[in-house]
């Protein structure tokens, strides 16, 4: 009888070993999915913000916006020096705290 429950006992532990083993392959396949689907996300927002870039400096080409009002939108949006740069803008002077 004591055979019984101890064989009983291993199977129950072996089992739970692979739940656990199974758990932790759900979980990565799950990260990788998820990585996976934020990579693409960024990816696309990528794309889209080239896009817009590329429209705008098109219309900018042809005379159809101002080149001033751009390098304005610009002036306010960028804050690293380096960005500002591909501008020519002045870099934001930083305060002292």
């Amino acid at each position: 009888m004591t055979a019984n429950i101890e064989k009983a006992q291993k199977r129950v532990k072996d089992l739970e070993e692979k739940l656990k083993q199974a758990k932790a392959l759900k979980q990565k396949v799950e990260a990788r999915s998820k990585a996976a689907e934020n990579k693409q996300k960024r990816a696309a927002d990528t794309r889209r913000k080239i896009l817009v870039g590329t429209a705008i400096l098109a219309k900018i080409e042809r005379g159809e916006w101002p080149k001033d009002k751009m390098l304005e939108m610009m002036s306010q949006q960028l804050t690293r020096d380096d960005d500002r740069a591909l501008f020519d803008l002045a870099a934001i002077e930083k305060s002292a705290s």
